[in-house]
């Protein structure tokens, strides 16, 4: 029995000794006393009786005076009746008959030997009194059995007790254990129906630990949604005071920093990436070890032995610690299920998935390569690991079975599907039991959490507390949150003259320096509307044909799974629709849509977002979209309109812009007129009220919150721990 219950049982057990030892040590007088009296009066109903039963005979004999007649009388009754002696004595108290063995003590009068009873019954015929029968009983006995039943009496109190200790101890050690479990769970669910179902011994503090836990989520709440100033050094004394000592990973499967050949010798290239975009700076922050795919020409040659790098270049904060992918493997983990089967299945893009055996064979496979590399890149059995996007579905459970204890955050940079349309995936319980290994399960918007919640209660055995937003699988929980993802605010404002970036991107693009401009800025993939996009402006020119030499639309596209059937048709369409469009609208002057098909680095994007009017997204479905946030933080000068998909996780928050469904042709062309004639006083109201709001609510306030849930997290984890080990240390003492 673990300690705790012992000693608990102990204060039930000591109290109940002494009221048990009391009450026998009081009980025992009375019992012997009561005994001895019940004996006595069933020795005198026994002597009336004998009496009643031998008078007759008695006189008879008596009145004959037949001495041997009596004699064998008296015998034969003292041995029947089990009598110690049996007289007659006449009517002068004269002893004249007795039974054999009859004690000389003994006599008519009133001298009684000690340890016998005796009792006289009167022999009268007709009125006159003949004399008396005198009978004795031998009343050892009587002690005899009282000491007995004082004994069994003992006995039975000594039994009881046993028994009612045992029974207390049993008792106290399944209350211990549910009062426990009961705690574990309030510790790790912290809803309104655990304490409903809480023990009965806890429901008088029900009313307290839900007003405490109800002012603990306010107070998380408040923090969340406080425009506080994060900032890097605010993000690494959140690490030093809430996660100390503790190391932080990071995984992926984009690189941060790629080096590539060329002409030049090695050329260090940030790719084109959202979830790099955010991350990144986040790591400079917090230091600690990227793990990703390493695919760049000139990667390998840029590491040391243990395919280790530190970066940024210019000045190292973190390491980058690089996988390495066969041309197989990586056609069938990224290009094949990754990016044929979950891309298309998490977004509402009418691209059907395509799922091969051989693909998730290999997804399987480099899950566990990044899995093994965590393991040797961990140097305690508790990191803090951030698993990042779809192509690692797999690996929180993979690292769940190797660290225990790591505190593992997956974030889901992508929409979640309807319950519905991931039921299309062959393998979603093994993809949802792989997510499940995660602590902490982020998404964009509630509506992904939602999304999710509702598809793992429709696929896998789990019980869900929807209050609290917490899966558990397997007497593990995860906790699901949103968490909008962001940029990191420039520390400072551009050095460039806005005006000197307009001037000088429309000399690069061969355009009047009065030109109007929208710019849009993406991978080219064909969740991001590029087609809707060229034909919002097709529209706009056909409803105003004015516009036509006085605007155009630059397209920066970002190449991307190019090897893919779907991403070579999409480029295709993407140059013939321009070409249609310029053709349609030809001038003399410029053409409506300017399309670049390349790679912009980070200081050309921002170029490109201070020279131009308007900024237009429109993503069929997108997780975030962090375009239109760079576009905000990139204007200082507070003018300029942001056209927004309503698909977009960012159109939940950013509301000042124009909100538009990209499929509606019609409302994508007025979205870009009122745009284009939009007063500048009520673009910079609409501005300055996004700029305040992407500064405050910032990347490091996304990585912030997640890390002080994780911390909170963590230190729930280490109570149960310290709970458990109590318990544990206890059964071995008591074993």
């Amino acid at each position: 029995m673990p300690l705790r219950p012992f000693q608990l049982s102990l204060r039930f057990i000591f109290p109940l000794a002494v009221v048990l030892g009391l009450f026998a040590l009081a009980l025992l007088p009375v019992v012997d006393d009561l005994t001895r009296r019940w004996f006595l009066r069933d020795l005198a109903t026994r002597s009336h009786m004998i009496a009643a039963a031998i008078r007759e005979p008695t006189l008879d004999y008596l009145t004959l005076h037949d001495t041997d007649a009596m004699r064998r009388l008296l015998d034969r009754t003292v041995r029947e009746g089990h009598l110690r002696a049996l007289g007659v004595c006449d009517a002068a108290d004269n002893l004249i008959y007795v039974s054999s063995d009859f004690p000389s003590q003994l006599n008519c009068e009133s001298r009684v030997p000690e340890g016998l009873l005796t009792t006289q019954g009167p022999l009268e015929q007709d009125g006159v009194v003949l004399g008396k029968l005198l009978m004795a009983q031998d009343t050892r006995f009587i002690e005899q059995r009282s000491t007995e039943f004082r004994h069994y009496l003992i006995a039975v109190f000594l039994l009881m007790f046993l028994v009612i200790s045992a029974l207390g101890a049993w008792i106290a050690h399944w209350s211990w254990l549910g009062w426990v479990s009961s705690l574990k769970n309030l510790l790790r669910r912290e809803t309104a129906s655990t304490l409903t179902n809480a023990p009965p011994e806890f429901r008088p503090l029900v009313g307290d630990l839900r007003a405490m836990l109800h002012e603990m989520n306010i107070e998380r709440r408040a923090q969340q949604n406080s425009p506080q100033a994060w900032t890097p050094e605010k993000l690494r004394s959140l690490l030093h005071d809430e996660l100390a000592g503790d190391e932080v990973l990071v995984v992926s499967n984009r690189e941060p920093y790629i080096h590539e050949q060329s002409d030049r010798g090695i050329l260090v290239r940030r790719p084109a990436s959202g979830l790099v975009t955010a991350v990144e700076p986040v790591m400079r922050a917090c230091s600690g070890t990227w793990l990703a795919h390493g695919s760049g020409s000139a990667d390998r040659v840029t590491v040391d032995a243990q395919d280790r790098v530190r970066v940024p270049p210019k000045k190292p904060a973190y390491t980058l610690r690089r996988i390495w992918l066969s041309d197989e493997e990586e056609a069938g983990y990224y290009y094949g299920f990754s990016n044929e089967g979950l891309w298309p299945l998490c977004h509402m893009a009418h691209v059907r998935p395509v799922f091969r055996t051989s693909d998730w064979e290999h997804y399987i496979e480099v899950n566990q390569r990044f899995a093994d590399a965590v393991v040797v890149e961990a140097h305690t059995d508790n990191p803090v690991v951030l698993v990042q996007d779809y192509h690692f579905a797999l690996l929180p459970r993979m690292i769940r079975d190797r660290l225990p204890k790591a505190t593992i955050i997956m974030f889901w940079h992508i929409p979640w599907p309807n319950p519905e349309s991931f039921g299309i995936c062959p393998w979603r319980e093994a993809l949802l039991q792989g997510l499940l290994g995660s602590t902490l399960f982020g998404f964009h918007t509630p509506f992904h959490c939602k999304n999710f919640l509702e598809t793992v209660d429709r696929y896998l055995e789990t019980r869900i507390e929807h209050e609290a937003s917490t899966i558990s699988y397997g007497g593990e929980l995860t906790q699901v949150e949103p968490y909008p993802i962001s940029i990191a605010w420039p520390e400072q404002e551009s050095a460039i003259d806005v005006e000197l970036c307009r001037r000088e991107l429309r000399e690069a693009l061969q355009l009047p320096a009065t030109h109007r401009l929208a710019l849009g800025v993406d991978r080219l993939d064909y969740t991001k509307g590029i087609i809707e996009r060229f034909q919002a402006v097709d529209r706009l020119l056909q409803m105003y044909p004015e516009l036509a030499g006085q605007f155009s639309l630059l397209q920066i596209a970002a190449p991307s799974r190019s090897s893919l059937d779907e991403y070579q048709t999409l480029e295709t369409r993407v140059r013939r629709l321009a070409l249609e469009i310029n053709q349609r609208h030809a001038n003399a002057v410029t053409p409506p849509i300017v399309l670049h098909i390349d790679h912009y680095d980070a200081e050309q994007l921002a170029r490109c977002y201070r020279g131009c009017d308007i900024c237009v997204v429109t993503s069929l479905h997108d997780g975030m979209n962090l375009v239109a946030k760079e576009f905000i933080a990139a204007r200082d000068d507070e003018r300029g309109v942001l056209i927004l998909s309503q698909f977009t996780g960012a159109a939940r928050e950013l509301h000042e812009a124009l909100i538009i469904n990209p499929y509606h042709v019609e409302q994508g062309a007025q979205a870009l007129y009122r745009a284009l004639t939009m007063p500048e006083p009520e673009q910079r109201e609409r501005m300055r009220s996004m700029r305040e709001l992407v500064r405050d609510f910032n990347v490091y306030r996304w990585a912030g919150l997640m890390l002080l849930d994780a911390s909170r997290l963590r230190r729930r984890q280490r109570v149960n721990e310290k709970i458990s080990s109590h318990s544990h240390q206890g059964l071995r003492r008591a074993v």
